[in-house]
């Protein structure tokens, strides 16, 4: 069982950055990087090319976040700025063993335990 683990959570003024951290299996095609607040549904934040770099994300978070790598640490990074209090969420890095750009939950292969992320004054 491949484990993910994420980390870099914590409480957050509106309008602050986070970056989140999530050490990968090395062996997936894509990573992506999903959230769920409470009572909410997991939501697609936005994935990474593992090879090519490329990214893709929700349009709710469009120029807010970015999301990159380090192949030699086997690890993928979600930048988050201008937070807003909706952005409350625990948040999972997941990996894709095959596939590239899916938003769906369900496309993907491995999971973290999540990192609460609040966003609060």
């Amino acid at each position: 069982q491949v484990q993910l683990v994420e980390s870099g959570g914590g409480l957050v003024q509106p309008g602050g950055s986070l970056r989140l951290s999530c050490v990968a299996p090395g062996r997936a095609k894509s990573m992506g990087w999903f959230r769920q607040a409470p009572g909410k549904e997991r939501e697609f934040v936005g994935a990474i090319h593992w090879s090519t770099g490329s990214t893709i994300y929700a349009d709710s978070v469009k120029g807010r976040v970015a999301i990159s790598r380090d192949t030699a640490k086997n690890t993928v990074y979600l930048q988050m700025n201008s937070l807003k209090p909706e952005g409350t969420a625990v948040y999972y890095c997941a990996a894709d063993k095959n596939g590239w750009g899916s938003s769906s939950y369900a496309a993907y292969d491995y999971w973290g335990q999540g990192t609460q992320v609040t966003v609060s004054s």
